[in-house]
């Protein structure tokens, strides 16, 4: 089985600025602290946070993925573009060798943003990719999305 690729656009009314500071620049605090019943920590394993950096994230208790470690690839802030893979965790992460990211935020012409993400599932050798695991997946970072959306809208001052 070859690399699946899935892309996905998303729209807010938050601009760039605001979306790429919440879901790049501070995310290991952010997302944490307004997610605390999905998101534990996230911790820096190795690196200074920029290409290169692996990180770990922990899920809160009860979740049934336990943790995911992350490598960052590349971050453009000026053209607000970050690039990451997944490179281990639990459970799904046996079949495959890595999964990566990019995701891209551009200007909206109502002054908020498009969010536009692709993501690339690079099975093992003899790896099978549970398309239906995927899909909860995908839908699962939508809520994410959506419910960090909502606490913006609801904070406006927050993360400016």
């Amino acid at each position: 089985m070859g690399v699946l690729t899935f892309e996905r656009e998303m729209a807010t009314t938050i601009p760039p600025t605001k979306m790429f500071k919440v879901f790049v620049l501070e995310a290991d605090t952010a997302i944490p602290k307004i997610l605390p019943q999905v998101v534990k920590n996230v911790e820096i394993l190795e690196g200074n946070g920029g290409p290169g950096t692996i990180k770990k994230t922990s899920f809160a208790e009860g979740r049934e993925v336990k943790y995911v470690q992350t490598q960052i690839d590349a971050t453009d802030k000026d053209n607000f573009t970050h690039c990451y893979s997944a490179i281990g965790g639990d459970p799904w992460m046996d079949a495959l060798e890595k999964v990566s990211y990019e995701i891209k935020m551009v200007s909206s012409s109502d002054g908020g943003s498009i969010i536009k993400t692709t993501t690339k599932y690079y099975p093992k050798e003899n790896g099978e990719i549970n398309e239906d695991q995927i899909k909860i997946g995908a839908e699962k970072a939508l809520a994410l999305f959506k419910a960090v959306e909502a606490y913006l809208l609801a904070n406006p001052d927050a993360y400016n």
